[in-house]
């Protein structure tokens, strides 16, 4: 077993595991709508293959990936293209344009589908990374980078650990720890086979110390395999995160943005990106589904849904049994880095851990008072820098002082506004003042 070191910054957080850990995963069923976004993973949008009115099966391709950092989509299930157009995207936060299913309830899958099998040791290295790209995968922790992408580092990236990210620090969510749980022999499968498909010899399956089952399940699905090792870390948010768990488990420091895990010779996925490829490798079936925990108090049955991606979160809702009285505010993902949502008919997409309902009594609208020096964001902060300078910056409009403060290396964990004890939005401030220099830099590149 690796011995985690505790990392930069973070704070311990109640993580609220026990209202939905002790539900096992359940099928959701298929809604009466699916809507499935074009632009739901880093880089470019997909483009559709499909018109509307044409008849789809069960993992049919239905758009497909458009340049280097792209990820094609599939049919979650069988049915009509109803229509394709814009609707709202709750993590873009604006329409983007979306192919919507009507599903016929019949579930055909779609007859081209092929396994590949389940020898890794009989499929190529070349095998493995068309199946990646050709499934549609993303990272399904959250951040929906195309995995084809990790699996090709340039020439000059030497890799020589690849870590396995099922820490699943956010509040709440419970996804990944049942998927670990139910399924440990597919993820090791999995991860084995991105291993192979990135030329890496070395793996490591990171978890936090708040999921003794899942521990339990992952050393003994990886025990035959010398080449895989288990790294334990003590619960404290946001270890979960790429750079604080690649600083946790081996010491190793990413540089700044444009610096990534390539740099410093690792690659992370998701424990959910690894079930998803030994599902594609076993039985030939893409990326249409993955697992979802609803929960919060303001749910009446806290679950963990295997979801169709394009399900509905109202769906899914009145799955775990409704609100559990007024709900307060429903976010997709964790309370920390999740985003709330106005509409529940909004859809589940590949990046989409959680559903968190809270409670109407749960939501407080506090004052917001004065900067007190205290240092408490900076003491916190993962990324070392200097949240109290960086919001203050955005809130005047400074943006290019923020930017020499070095607010675009935020990875907008909300460490800083949840220790901040005059309740500064100090997270929600870096987040503007990136967008606005994202924006900038967008329009000076197109003169």
């Amino acid at each position: 077993m690796v011995k985690a070191r505790r990392g930069s910054g973070g704070v311990p957080v109640p993580d609220k595991k026990e209202l939905s850990g002790r539900m096992p995963i359940e099928d959701a069923g298929i809604p009466a709508e699916l809507t499935l976004f074009l632009s739901q993973h880093t880089g470019a949008p997909s483009k559709p293959l499909v018109n509307v009115g044409d008849e789809v099966k069960r993992g049919q391709k239905i758009a497909e990936a458009q340049g280097a950092v792209s990820a094609c989509l599939h049919a979650p299930t069988s049915g009509k293209v109803k229509a394709i157009e814009p609707r709202y995207q709750p993590v873009l936060g604006r329409e983007s344009d979306a192919i919507v299913i009507a599903p016929d309830g019949e579930h055909a899958l779609y007859e081209g589908l092929a396994p590949v099998g389940d020898d890794l040791e009989a499929i190529s290295q070349d095998k493995i990374r068309e199946v990646v790209r050709e499934s549609g995968l993303v990272g399904l922790g959250g951040a929906a980078f195309p995995t084809a992408v990790k699996l090709q580092p340039p020439p000059d990236k030497k890799i020589d650990t690849y870590l396995l990210n099922g820490a699943e620090c956010e509040p709440y969510l419970t996804a990944d720890q049942k998927l670990m749980e139910e399924a440990a022999q597919d993820i090791v499968f999995g991860f084995r086979a991105l291993m192979k498909g990135a030329g890496v010899e070395k793996g490591i399956i990171c978890i936090e110390d708040n999921k003794p089952d899942a521990i339990r399940a992952m050393e003994e699905a990886a025990k035959p395999y010398p080449e895989l090792e288990v790294a334990v870390l003590s619960h404290r948010y946001p270890r979960g995160g790429e750079k604080q768990l690649i600083e946790a488990v081996l010491g190793r420091e990413v540089p700044p943005p444009p610096g990534l895990p390539l740099d410093v010779g690792v690659i992370v996925s998701n424990v959910g990106t690894a079930h998803a490829l030994a599902v594609a490798l076993k039985t030939g079936l893409p990326l249409v589904e993955r697992i979802v925990s609803v929960t919060g108090e303001g749910v009446a049955r806290p679950s963990n849904f295997r979801a169709l991606i394009g399900t509905p979160v109202s769906y899914l809702i009145e799955k775990a049994g409704g609100f559990s009285g007024k709900p307060g505010k429903v976010i997709l993902g964790g309370p920390m880095m999740g985003v709330a949502v106005k509409d529940t008919d909004v859809p589940v997409l590949k990046g989409t851990s959680g559903v968190l309902v809270l409670p109407a009594q749960a939501v407080k609208s506090e004052p917001v008072l004065p900067c007190v020096r205290c240092g408490r964001c900076v003491e916190a902060c993962p990324m070392r820098l200097l949240p109290v300078w960086m919001a203050a910056y955005a809130e005047n409009g400074y943006l290019e002082e923020a930017e020499k403060m070095r607010v675009m290396d935020c990875c907008e964990c909300g460490v800083c506004s949840y220790v901040c004890p005059s309740r500064r939005p100090l997270t929600q401030s870096i987040r503007l003042a990136k967008s606005q220099i994202a924006a900038k830099r967008r329009a000076a590149a197109k003169k």
